[in-house]
Formats: C-alpha cells, sequence, structure tokens
C-alpha cells in the first residue's frame, strides 16, 4: 500500500490517498482536489470512498468536485452532521470561502474495509463530537484528522470540543496501537504513535 499527501485549501489541510493495487481511497479533501484527480488518473487508481475524519470545511471543502469526478460516496460520522448548520461546517466566515454543498452518508465505528483493505474505523471525539479515526494495520498507518499532531493536540475550543474527551480518545484508542504506527494528521508532519506516547506534551511526554 502506498500514502500520498496534498496539502489542499486555505488551511493546507492534509489530504491522502491511500492505494492499494488499482483501488484508492481518499481522506479529507479539503481544498480543490485536482492534484488528487491527476495523481489517480496517472497512477490509474479506481477512487471507491472519500473519507472525513471529521467535518470542518478545511477538511470537506473538496468533496463535492472530487465525489462528483469520481462517483465515490462521501463517509463522515452523523454525530457532526450539526456542524454543517453552521461556518465550521459551512466556511464563510473570516474571509473563507463557502464551500459547496455535498452528499454523504452517515458512517458507524467498527471493523471494515476500503479499497480492499481492512481498516478499524474508530470514534475519536474531543476536537468535534464525531471526529473519526481510520487505522489501517496492513499500511501501518492511523489517519487521525485534527485528533493529534506532532507534539501537539487539536484545538478543543469549537462547538463539540472537550479537551478531557479528547485526551481520553488519544489515550484509549491512539496510544493502544503499535508503536511503530504512522499518524497522519490533517496539519503538519507526520509521526508515530510511540514518538507522541513519549514525547507529547499533553500526555506528560517530554
Amino acid at each position: 500500500m502506498d500514502i500520498a499527501t496534498f496539502p489542499l485549501g486555505p488551511l493546507q489541510t492534509n489530504c491522502f490517498v491511500l492505494a492499494n493495487g488499482d483501488q484508492a481511497v481518499v481522506v479529507d479533501p479539503g481544498g480543490d482536489p485536482a492534484p488528487v484527480l491527476n495523481h489517480l488518473k496517472e497512477r490509474g487508481l479506481t477512487l471507491t470512498h472519500i473519507l472525513n475524519t471529521h467535518l470542518h470545511f478545511d477538511h470537506t471543502a473538496g468533496n463535492k468536485a472530487l465525489s462528483e469526478a469520481t462517483g465515490a460516496p462521501v463517509l463522515a460520522h452523523q454525530a457532526d452532521a450539526s456542524l454543517l448548520e453552521t461556518w465550521l461546517g459551512r466556511g464563510g466566515d473570516m474571509g473563507l470561502p463557502l464551500i459547496d454543498a455535498y452528499d454523504w452518508t452517515p458512517l458507524e465505528p467498527g471493523e471494515g474495509g476500503f479499497a480492499g483493505a481492512a481498516c478499524r474505523i474508530l470514534h475519536t471525539p474531543g476536537h468535534s463530537t464525531g471526529s473519526l479515526t481510520f487505522h489501517f494495520p496492513d499500511a501501518g498507518a492511523a489517519f487521525v484528522g485534527d485528533l493529534i499532531f506532532y507534539r501537539s493536540i487539536g484545538r478543543t475550543d469549537f462547538p463539540g470540543g472537550d479537551l478531557p474527551t479528547l485526551k481520553r480518545s488519544v489515550e484509549e484508542h491512539i496510544f493502544t496501537m503499535p508503536p511503530e504506527t504512522r499518524l497522519l494528521s490533517g496539519h503538519g508532519p507526520e509521526t508515530t504513535v510511540g514518538d507522541e506516547r513519549n514525547h507529547n506534551p499533553f500526555f506528560g511526554g517530554f
């Protein structure tokens, strides 16, 4: 399996393409998906699903265009649906663009699979009520959205955010993964479970 990263949109949100054979899944297309579409075409990949770790606009701005171009469905947690009635989900505030409305399907946590690869769909609230982590064990990677970053954590001051809940999500669902697991965050560089468990200052690291 191969993972490519494309920073998209005004906040340079990391959009990821996980390829498995000739199929692929995209996580968090946060802006114009043209670079992603070019990558899919160049690699001869068929996009099977578009996964949103949460429904903040900077992770979803490319949903409509990417879904229409490929026919791939957009999946996210139902608990974030209320965000679509606010600027957090729609954009259009603080000089940021209003994003195109898109169709999406609620996704429940559990064991699943995308692009022919097994995936653990984990409910990891704290940054938002419906935040999800997508753990692909065979790829040795987890897409964590804005839950945890390199040496940091996601904001908890937005509606639906809660610091104790976020820390519990990390401790129960992220830090219990194998230490070499790559953590692919919504912003900034990637890191690993072991590195954050040992060095993230929000969890006693140094």
